[in-house]
């Protein structure tokens, strides 16, 4: 639609279908396979892979346009938006790398994945696609209709007017402006940001909606029993035989009780409770004796007879028994305060004799990832955000450039964790690498302006000049981007799976934010700090 062009778009669509094909290939053979979060990532590379190409096809197509031979317009596409997009493409790779820093095997994996693919798009999209161009080239009826169009368009018609819009933004007031919106929109972002919680908001398995049939089923089992799916256990570890002493039954015990009056713990379950039930049952139920003996014999037959029909209890030599807690749930904040609780428990109560370690059951993994998602979160963004200055550096050589690339970024950022507080999204495995992502892909659309609009600069024109020439050449195509990436995501916000559903409304939310960021605030920031270039 944007082109009128089938030959052009059906080398676009085959480079970047040769790209997954790749990749597909490439992972196999490192012996990775695609699995609930990584099956997203040849979609991801697909989008990407269009969206630089139509970057390309929209150069070699103007230049045709211009009467120049289409072995020789796709040179000059190349040699123009090579390093743009070898950068861009780098920042995606690296926003997909950082994310190996995290020990998460699954998101390592994820990584490791969007990276192949990424590089492999450096080959089929800046290279082959060119390639191709200069022998298919482009239809001359569709270059001629994109001459007239842009010609059109400088006149101020059609879309022409959206684009004397944006030029409007290198001006001072309207420059001051958008500066302003954006400073009140990151402040009041951060506020809301400050409330995002790590871990999952909804109860039941996060990996399913709300109303889907195991979720119902688990809530009905949840609320009328108390039981749940939902185990956290404190690990007491002892020598051999250990776990069969008084002191180390009763200590238990209390930790058992303790967990029991915490808020979102239904019951709990330990040797302790078998061995007390026993005891009484050999004393013909008396309730007097539902309590730990202190004779060891008594203690040591009432764990035989435990371990008989219930031998999870306490492994074979008796030197660890788990202290299972049952919750009604694993939000966030019911599994914060039961890790709070048991943790100081273990910090005042462990000795040389026995120790109490955190964490085992599927609440217990679920918190230590929360923790490891935790401390990764910041740390990720540093590298990010770090990696796409240093690249961005690199190719503009200029620091004031670089904050022109880079503050629409840190608003979109900002704004996509408000939105995951506004929507009721925590910080957890499949919502972590998001952030990263967008700041990787989102970049494109600054590489791509402002290398044309610096280059224009250099030439002598003046700002406004430089930033209108620069949106009539590759605005258009930015904008095209933008929702040729967020098309391509925005359908898996209707996933039966919900952490695929909700990485599509989040990406969707930073590659319309980018774009939009990048048309405003490019030439407003532009217009404070490189108003002359040299």
């Amino acid at each position: 639609m944007f082109t009128r062009c089938v030959r052009s778009t059906a080398l676009v669509i085959l480079c970047s279908v040769v790209a997954v094909v790749w990749q597909l290939g490439l992972i196999t053979l490192f012996g990775y396979a695609l699995d609930p979060f990584s099956i997203l990532v040849p979609f991801l590379v697909f989008a990407i892979g269009v969206s630089h190409g139509a970057q390309k096809m929209n150069g070699i197509m103007q230049d045709v346009g211009r009467g120049t031979h289409q072995l020789v317009a796709a040179r000059y596409t190349f040699r123009r938006l090579f390093l743009a997009g070898l950068t861009a493409l780098l920042a995606d790779a690296v926003g997909f790398a950082v994310l190996m820093l995290i020990d998460i095997p699954v998101i390592q994996d994820l990584a490791v994945t969007a990276s192949i693919g990424v590089a492999v798009l450096i080959f089929t999209n800046l290279v082959l696609l060119p390639v191709l161009l200069s022998y298919w080239g482009v239809s001359p009826k569709a270059a001629a209709r994109s001459l007239r169009q842009e010609n059109k368009e400088l006149k101020g018609k059609g879309l022409g007017s959206l684009w004397n819009l944006l030029d409007r933004f290198t001006e001072r007031r309207w420059a001051t402006v958008a500066v302003v919106v954006a400073g009140l929109l990151a402040v009041g972002g951060f506020m809301v940001s400050t409330h995002l919680k790590i871990g999952d908001l909804d109860p039941g398995a996060p990996e399913l909606r709300a109303d889907s049939r195991y979720n119902r089923d688990n809530a009905y089992i949840t609320a009328n029993y108390s039981l749940s799916s939902d185990q956290f256990a404190v690990m007491v570890k002892t020598a051999s035989e250990g776990c069969l002493k008084y002191e180390t039954l009763v200590e238990a015990d209390r930790l058992g009780w303790l967990l029991q009056q915490q808020p979102g713990v239904q019951t709990t379950v330990s040797l302790v409770n078998a061995v007390r039930q026993i005891t009484a049952g050999s004393y013909e139920g008396n309730p007097k004796m539902l309590t730990i003996a202190r004779n060891q014999n008594v203690l040591n037959y009432g764990a035989q007879q435990a371990s008989v029909n219930n031998p999870e209890l306490f492994n074979s030599d008796c030197s660890m028994m788990p202290v299972i807690a049952y919750l009604s749930d694993h939000k966030a904040e019911t599994l914060d305060h039961v890790v709070k609780v048991a943790d100081q428990f273990a910090r005042e109560h462990s000795n040389d004799d026995r120790q109490f370690m955190l964490a085992a059951g599927s609440a217990g993994i679920e918190a230590a990832t929360n923790i490891v998602v935790r401390d990764a979160n910041r740390t990720m963004l540093f590298y990010v955000y770090g990696a796409v200055i240093v690249l961005c550096f690199i190719t503009f050589r200029s620091w004031r450039a670089v904050v022109v690339a880079v503050v629409p970024l840190m608003l979109t950022s900002i704004l996509c964790e408000a939105l995951m507080v506004w929507l009721g999204m925590g910080v957890k495995v499949a919502t972590l690498p998001v952030i990263a992502l967008g700041v990787g892909i989102g970049v494109d659309y600054a590489l791509y302006l402002l290398s044309v609009q610096l280059a224009q600069q250099r030439a002598g024109l003046s700002l406004t000049e430089a930033y209108k020439n620069s949106v009539a050449f590759t605005g258009k195509v930015v904008a095209l981007v933008g929702i040729t990436l967020a098309a391509g995501v925005i359908t898996w916000a209707w996933s039966p799976i919900k952490f695929q559903a909700d990485m599509g409304i989040l990406l969707t939310f930073m590659f319309i934010w980018n774009m939009v960021g990048a048309l405003v605030l490019i030439p407003a920031l532009s217009h404070f700090l490189l108003r002359r270039v040299h």
